[in-house]
């Protein structure tokens, strides 16, 4: 009985040794992997400033649909002989040039 026990025990210690001597290899690969501050900054830079032409393409594209949908609706309203098309022409027409703005700003800000 009394050898059935320290089998027991002795499998349980090479169990949680086993255990931890995995974790502390991971544990070391894990900072194989780091790099300092500085270099993460620079890398997260680089890919920050390669998605702008995209993200501007597309903002100049958003502008160009809504540019359209708002032409049509200030001319539906033109034809229809409403008063206030004026400022629905001048809300569309304000909308469009926000977003080409806005893109152009953000491209020179982050010197893209």
């Amino acid at each position: 009985m009394k050898t059935q026990q320290v089998k027991r025990a002795y499998s349980v210690k090479h169990v949680l040794k086993t255990i931890c001597g995995m974790l502390t290899l991971i544990l070391i690969s894990f900072s194989l992997y780091a790099q300092d501050g500085n270099a993460g900054i620079q890398e997260a830079t680089t890919q920050v400033k390669s998605y702008f032409t995209t993200g501007t393409t597309l903002m100049y594209a958003i502008g160009a649909l809504v540019g359209l949908v708002g032409a049509i609706k200030v001319y539906k309203k033109w034809n229809d002989g409403e008063h206030d098309t004026g400022k629905v022409a001048s809300s569309w027409f304000g909308s469009c040039i926000f977003l080409v703005v806005v893109a152009t700003v953000l491209k020179s800000f982050f010197g893209v």
